[in-house]
């Protein structure tokens, strides 16, 4: 953290509230860059460099250093000069800042230069262009989408290291890209990858981008809807199952009342009523009683 002294503060027409919260914009600046390791070289650079922007001290990161000024120099030159110095002299107090005494060691005390001093660090942690490019493209032929999340975000994702890759020197063609995303898509965009191979226009990487997001939500809606559909015939089949038993528990009583009421009113036994009783017609003819027509 930068302290300020007494003195420095103690100037005339010194404004203690203004100076007070720009110290402490300061302050939260510096404490927002991380320390420099072993691991986290690019995202300390970018933190460093985003500081010093912010800060407007990047001004020795950006220009080669002016000429010192001479007897001769005009007073622009001068200004010039002065500006890019305290710019050089701010960042090198910064960049230092966030490095380890284990870091700072390995670079000479001759550099003075803020630029320098950071092209000579990150020469320390250098990755092979080699190895890195041949993680990058082992990553990116690897890469399958799952159908889970966003498909936008994951073509964007394959796009950041095909452009990383050109950075290193490797060109792929954008054509070459498109393949490769559509290689890397699930079976539920077959049909999509056929529509494309089928026609003779190629696509453009924003419009693979759009067209994958139009199908991925014609899926999804295909697959709500085939959900509904199988809750809905399953609710059906569970209500006709259900009132099976109503019915036959409806027949129930009105087929064992319909059996009781089948009973002979002469023999007093079941199963028959008094006109088909043999009891009954042999009662009948011992009493000289005339046939009964016969009971369909």
């Amino acid at each position: 953290m930068i302290v300020f002294s007494a003195e420095t503060l103690s100037g005339e027409g010194f404004d203690f509230k203004s100076s007070s919260s720009t110290i402490a914009s300061i302050s939260a600046n510096l404490n927002s860059v991380p320390v420099l390791n072993g691991t986290n070289f690019k995202d300390w650079k970018e933190n460093i460099e985003i500081v010093l922007g912010c800060m407007d001290l990047d001004l020795a990161l950006r220009i080669e250093q002016p000429p010192s000024p001479t007897e001769s120099s005009t007073s622009e030159q001068r200004k010039d000069y002065e500006k890019w110095d305290r710019s050089n002299r701010m960042s090198l107090m910064i960049i230092k800042r966030g490095i380890p005494e284990v870091f700072r060691g390995t670079v000479s005390d001759k550099i003075t230069s803020a630029k320098d001093f950071l092209a000579e660090i990150e020469k320390r942690f250098a990755k092979s262009d080699k190895a890195e490019t041949s993680t990058l493209l082992q990553n990116l032929i690897s890469m399958k989408y799952q159908g889970k999340g966003n498909v936008r975000e994951y073509i964007m994702g394959m796009s950041n290291i095909a452009s990383k890759l050109r950075a290193l020197k490797l060109e792929l063609s954008d054509d070459l890209l498109i393949h490769l995303v559509l290689i890397s898509l699930p079976s539920q965009f077959s049909q999509f990858k056929i529509s494309y191979n089928c026609q003779k226009e190629k696509w453009s990487l924003n419009e693979l981008i759009s067209y994958c997001v139009q199908e991925e939500e014609r899926l999804k809606q295909e697959k709500t809807e085939s959900a509904h559909f199988a809750s809905t015939s399953k609710d059906k089949g569970k209500r006709k199952r259900i009132e099976e038993p109503k019915n036959e528990a409806a027949k129930g009583p009105a087929q064992k009342k319909q059996t009781q009421g089948d009973k002979c009113f002469f023999c007093d036994m079941p199963g028959h009523v008094k006109k088909k009783c043999a009891k009954y017609h042999a009662w009948r003819a011992r009493k000289g009683l005339p046939e009964l027509p016969k009971a369909t």
